[in-house]
Parts: C-alpha cells; structure tokens; sequence
C-alpha cells in the first residue's frame, strides 16, 4: 500500500518528502491516542464527581492527583505537531472546528485552574472548585463528541447531521464516564467500587451506541469510505474489529454484573477492554480517513510543510522522544492496580 502510494505521487518511498509525512502523522496518532487513553480516565472520575455522593469526591480527587499536571500536556502536544507539521490543514480543518475546540478550551481551562485551586482552598471553598472541576470535565468529554462528530460526517451540516453531533457528544461524555468507572474498580475497594460499577453499566450501552452510529454514519456519509471498507482484503479486517469491539462491550457489562453479585479484590479486566475499545475505534477512524487528513480533498503530503522544516522538526523528534517516553512511563507506570493509603511513620516519643 505504501509503494502504490508513493507510486502515485511520482516519488520514491525512500524520498523523505514522501515517508517523514507519514512518520509524522504516526506521532500524531500516537498523541492522540496518549492523550485519549491517559487522559480518559481522568475526565471520567470528573463527569463522575458530579453525582458521587459528597463523602466521597475527596477521594475521588486524590486519586487524580499524581497524574493531573502529566494528563493536560498531550493536548498541546498535539496541536503543537498538527500546527508545526500539516500547516497547509490548519486552516481548513480548524476553521470547521472552531465551536468543539473552543468548548475544549474551555473544558481544559476549567479543569486546570479548578483542580488547583481546590488544592488552595479553604475547606468550606473546596466543593465549589470541585464542582467547577467536574463541569469542566463534562465539557471536555462532550467536546471530543462533538470533534469526532464533526471528523466523521466530513464538516457536512444539515438537521440530521447536527442532531448526530450533538448524540455523539452525549455517548463521548458515557464513554469517559465508562473509562473513568472501570479505573475506580480498579483502583478502589468498597462503597467507590461498587458505584463505579454500577455507573459503568449504565455508561457502557450508550458508549456502543455511539460507536455504532459513528461507524453508520461515516460510512453513509462518505462513500468511498464504504468503498474501502467492502473491497478486497480489508472488508473481513473491518468485520473483525467491528465483531471484536461489541464482543468487548458484551464482556465488560457481564464482568460489571459479576462484580455486584462478588467481592473482588482487584480487577482491571472492565479498565483494559475499555482502553482496547477506545484504541479499536481510533485505529478504525484512522484506516478510514487514510490518506487524508481532510477526506477526499487534502493528502498529508498536501498539508505537509517545507521539507527543510520536515528534517528539522525530525531532528528535533530523535532528542525529544526517548525523553517523552521515559517521562510517560516514569508518570503512568503507576495508575493499574488497587491503590493503598500510605502507612504513616511510626514516630517515638
């Protein structure tokens, strides 16, 4: 496939305009995917917090805590690639984004300053920037509905449509919210846990109905992503995965339903498939817009910038990224499993 393409646009698929695009767009999947995954949960237990009985937000904030500063980090990340990279897109996607990105903005904006200032605050102020926090969440999530929304229908308006941007903004809000309850059962024991397992269950249908109706939609709305799909060796990868992601969906809601009738000690199995669902469908959006960054008019090597700037920003990339991994191992290695209330020191009068 990579040959057929550089075949096409007359290169070599050793000419560094053709491969550092597609290198580039690969960092920039892998940001959004980081940024998605490390911080999905955080905006659930967010959405969370706002109908968490009122004992236990407190601790639902200190779970967050040794990961907040990290999570904010790969929004900008992001766009800082997009914007550096693909400048020739920038206009013509973010124009059409303006409304979800401002809301994004805004969502982000309030969870930073709001966690912070929590953290500040006298105790009687400390519920009302928890409260600021978790509207913030809320926005955040429904934004990315409405990105992915407005991504999948190809920036098309019409009745129909906006009614479909708006439904995908309530299932991205179910779908954190699903992510952000299975990490509490993963992380907590007692009355937390056995909400969060009965606020997963009711997340997890409406993030499959969201999944499904994006999938619909993208393919009726763009006929040469249905084309893609139903030709050739492709068409039984994309049952696979479509079969794979509602078989995912039917094992979290039957293992959320074992843990209400069982005591568990620890579990990650509802916390792992929705990290793997989550991925499935962002690997399932990228095959279908692939090799355009706007369908069926702008290529990434369209949008690409210079190839002296490609070089120097792929130069910069071989310093940075050892870093970039070490720092999200070094920060995440420690969000899986029950947490433990540090033992306090045993101090001798």
């Amino acid at each position: 496939m990579i040959t057929d393409l550089a075949l096409a646009l007359g290169v070599s698929a050793t000419d560094p305009a053709f491969w550092l695009p597609l290198v580039f767009l690969g960092l920039l999947f892998i940001t959004i995917i980081a940024g998605t995954l490390l911080d999905g949960f955080d905006i659930g237990v967010g959405c969370l917090s706002l109908v968490a009985p009122e004992s236990l937000r407190p601790r639902m904030m200190a779970l967050l805590s040794p990961w907040r500063d990290a999570n904010e980090f790969w929004l900008f990340l992001g766009l800082g690639v997009f914007a550096l990279v693909f400048p020739h897109a920038w206009g013509s996607v973010m124009g059409q984004l303006h409304l979800p990105l401002m809301l994004l903005a805004l969502g982000v904006m309030a969870r930073s300053l709001c966690f912070e200032l929590r953290l500040r605050a006298p105790a009687e102020q400390q519920p009302w920037w928890q409260l600021g926090f978790a509207v913030g969440s809320l926005i955040t999530a429904f934004s990315h509905g409405l990105l992915l929304a407005k991504v999948v229908i190809n920036y098309q308006s019409g009745t129909g449509y906006n009614w479909f941007i708006w439904f995908m903004g309530f299932c991205a809000v179910a779908a954190y919210v699903l992510l952000g309850a299975a990490w509490l059962v993963m992380r907590e024991t007692g009355e937390l846990r056995i909400r969060a397992v009965l606020w997963g269950r009711r997340a997890v249908r409406w993030f499959a109905a969201g999944a499904i109706a994006a999938s619909v939609v993208l393919a009726l709305a763009n006929p040469g992503v249905l084309l893609k799909w139903s030709e050739g060796a492709p068409r039984l990868a994309v049952l696979a995965l479509w079969v794979s992601i509602l078989l995912g969906f039917v094992i979290i809601e039957m293992n959320l339903q074992r843990l209400i009738n069982e005591s568990v000690r620890s579990t990650v199995l509802p916390f792992l498939l929705t990290l793997i669902i989550f991925l499935a469908v962002l690997i399932g959006l990228a095959f279908s817009l692939f090799p355009f960054l706007v369908l069926d008019q702008i290529t990434i090597w369209d949008a690409a910038a210079d190839l002296t700037t490609l070089v120097l920003l792929w130069n910069i990339s071989l310093i940075a990224l050892p870093f970039l991994v070490l720092f999200t191992v070094w920060v995440y290695w420690r969000m899986f499993g029950v947490s433990r209330p540090p033992t306090p020191p045993d101090f001798k009068v």
